[in-house]
């Protein structure tokens, strides 16, 4: 389907390029979400338009093509040389750098570094829809999903499905990763979490609040120095945090940042059959060092499937996924502003 011109009700556009990279623009009379095509179907757009309010984080160096050669390849892989901020999906390894079966995997690899294919398949002023999917290079996943904004409703609605497309029974860690920009994660913010169980990560940065692997029920723990910690309550920016956490047993499937200053939240509804925990990154100042040298003030609040991060460490707690040979399995999420 070809996009029609239309300029009122929803809208969606194929025909865009942001430096260099092809870019679909969906939009309806609430929200316009931009999505990078070729870099992974990031969002790095997610604009309220009654607030003129872009919920998405842009990092020091913003959407990049690679048009060079790096000096010296990083072990990590490119996601840090290259990441705009914004929202990646994340399959199938959440994290850092792994081996697994003999693939070797960088950080959050691989679907968030590939370009993706696309159709846009409705077009109204009612609706409008379009179908992206990728295939892994190192591992045998077809990632296929839909992205709907309908007339009124200030929310993005995505419809997934990862296939083995091989013989063999495969693990696999699937995941969303926001990264919320800083006028919005202020400390004007609150995050709200159904029930839940925190858990710190086990290489928990030098500024984090936190001893690794500390487990306390949401939203209070006990920091390093003995005093009482309200996660839930955002330190703000340059307060010299670095938190790295997973919530986990949660009762119900959803996530949501408010902002009392401006009045609205940020919501994501997902499907707790497969995103059954949420990962929990605040970094206000705390990382020095590389890669963000003292200026990431941003919070990415994650649903994912899995827990702890690399997709080894998954698997020996128990928490991966796994699908049999030409197996499929579906997903939903829903996120969109609320007003308070």
């Amino acid at each position: 389907m070809t996009a029609q011109d239309r300029n009122h009700g929803c809208r969606i556009s194929d025909e865009w390029t942001y430096r260099g990279l092809r870019v679909l623009v969906m939009e309806n009379d609430l929200l316009r979400v931009s999505i990078l095509l070729d870099k992974g179907s990031d969002i790095f757009e997610f604009l309220y338009k009654p607030l003129d309010l872009d919920f998405m984080w842009v990092t020091p160096g913003g959407v990049r093509r690679q048009p060079w050669l790096d000096s010296y390849p990083d072990p990590v892989g490119p996601f840090l040389d290259y990441h705009e901020g914004g929202w990646q999906e994340v399959l199938p390894n959440g994290g850092r750098v792994c081996e697994h079966q003999g693939a070797h995997f960088g950080l959050h690899s691989e679907v968030w570094a590939l370009p993706w294919r696309h159709q846009i398949v409705a077009d109204g002023a009612d609706s409008v829809s379009a179908k992206l999917w990728v295939r892994c290079n190192r591992t045998p996943f077809l990632l296929e999903k839909t992205l709907t904004l309908q007339r009124g409703e200030p929310a993005l609605e995505i419809s997934e499905t990862v296939t083995n497309e091989s013989e063999v029974e495969l693990p696999l860690m699937w995941g969303h990763h926001p990264a919320f920009a800083p006028h919005f994660v202020d400390r004007h913010a609150v995050i709200r979490m159904p029930r839940c169980e925190v858990v710190s990560d086990a290489n928990v940065d030098a500024a984090s609040r936190f001893d690794p692997r500390q487990r306390f029920p949401w939203p209070i723990g006990k920091a390093r120095d003995g005093r009482e910690v309200d996660l839930s309550r955002l330190p703000g920016i340059g307060s010299g945090i670095s938190d790295m956490l997973y919530l986990t047993e949660l009762e119900e499937g959803w996530a949501q940042i408010d902002n009392s200053k401006l009045g609205v939240g940020f919501r994501m509804d997902f499907d707790l059959n497969v995103f059954r925990h949420c990962w929990l990154y605040m970094e206000f100042g705390g990382n020095q060092g590389f890669w963000a040298w003292g200026r990431q003030n941003t919070v990415c609040l994650e649903p994912f499937s899995s827990w702890p991060a690399i997709l080894p460490n998954a698997a020996e707690q128990g928490t991966e996924l796994r699908l049999g040979p030409r197996a499929h399995l579906d997903a939903w999420l829903r996120a969109g502003v609320v007003s308070l």
